[in-house]
């Protein structure tokens, strides 16, 4: 089983990168880039930006002129991040705002070998539409399905913010062998809501990802941004109080555990080790993927199962 694959690579090291984001998108690929390259000192394998981390988080408002921030893939971003791979010599995974054709534009994360090659194209799935996150409005959904792609490092898997409150995507990433779930992230709290929810939203959104990690027997690696964020950019704001995204990056274990973890307000290079041994460790004595009942799942290809059970596979 695909899922069950041993490394051949050992044990490697992630490095997550959590930063601030300012008004200038070119300032803030420079200081992306030149963290990429702090992490690699410090020992990194593999680096994983936060979710388009080229600009503060546009999807505040609903706004044509915004689209002027997408570039194709490849395009000049993808060479400047490839550079930087080649030199240093390591893996990394950028998040960025893809422009396939006029009027179609993907939310899209790269993963670049050490060579600089792309190893894997990534479009989020699960695209949200909520209070201040209207990115239906700028995104299609991916069409390129969930995948894991080997480095020279370990075979990992990326999925994008939203996609992590999916089992169904972190299953079908960790089936094709993916030893480690990134996922690029740009989440927070709506200022008015925080004293309240702050702390049970944040706690859910770490429970979740723990479970994924759990129920798969991999590695998950979360890295999100931190900073009170109005979406400036184009000489542009959105109106109200804005997102104060709330940093936690983190590495949970196969057993679920969390590793290392980041503040709640500082930007951090979140350094941590996989080991593909307490993998197959893990496996062995919680052999969820050998348990499961295949032939009973095929209800989750349905919207809803209604009362009459089996007899609702008809209506979709």
């Amino acid at each position: 089983m695909a899922g069950l694959r041993k490394s051949k690579a050992g044990k490697y090291r992630i490095g997550l990168v959590q930063m601030r984001m300012g008004a200038d998108p070119e300032q803030n690929l420079e200081r992306a880039l030149e963290r990429v390259k702090d992490a690699a000192r410090l020992g990194a394998n593999v680096v994983c930006l936060p979710e388009l981390f080229q600009a503060q988080y546009f999807c505040q408002r609903e706004d044509t002129e915004l689209f002027d921030l997408a570039e194709a893939i490849p395009g000049p971003t993808t060479a400047r991040v490839a550079a930087v791979a080649r030199e240093t010599k390591i893996v990394v995974i950028a998040s960025l705002f893809e422009r396939r054709a006029a009027g179609l534009y993907h939310n899209t994360a790269v993963t670049f070998g050490m060579d600089g090659t792309m190893a894997g194209v990534y479009r989020k799935m699960h695209i949200p539409d909520d209070p201040l996150y209207y990115e239906k409005y700028y995104f299609t959904p991916g069409d390129l399905g969930f995948q894991a792609v080997d480095t020279a490092f370990g075979r990992i898997g990326t999925l994008v913010c939203w996609d992590q409150w999916y089992p169904e995507g972190a299953r079908m990433t960790a089936l094709q062998g993916a030893e480690t779930l990134f996922y690029p992230t740009a989440i927070g709290w709506h200022p008015a809501e925080k004293a309240e929810f702050g702390v049970a939203q944040y706690e859910a959104w770490q429970t979740i990802q723990r479970s994924h990690a759990i129920a798969n027997g991999v590695y998950v690696a979360a890295v999100n941004r931190v900073g009170l964020e109005h979406g400036d950019v184009l000489g542009n704001r959105a109106a109200g109080q804005g997102i104060e995204f709330w940093g936690g990056s983190f590495v949970a274990d196969p057993f679920g555990r969390v590793i290392a973890k980041a503040s709640h307000d500082a930007e951090e290079i979140l350094m941590a080790e996989v080991d593909p041994g307490l993998i197959e460790e893990t496996r062995r004595n919680w052999p969820f993927l050998r348990d499961r009942r295949i032939d009973a799942y095929g209800g989750l290809t349905q919207r809803f199962l209604d009362a009459r059970g089996a007899a609702g596979l008809e209506q979709k």
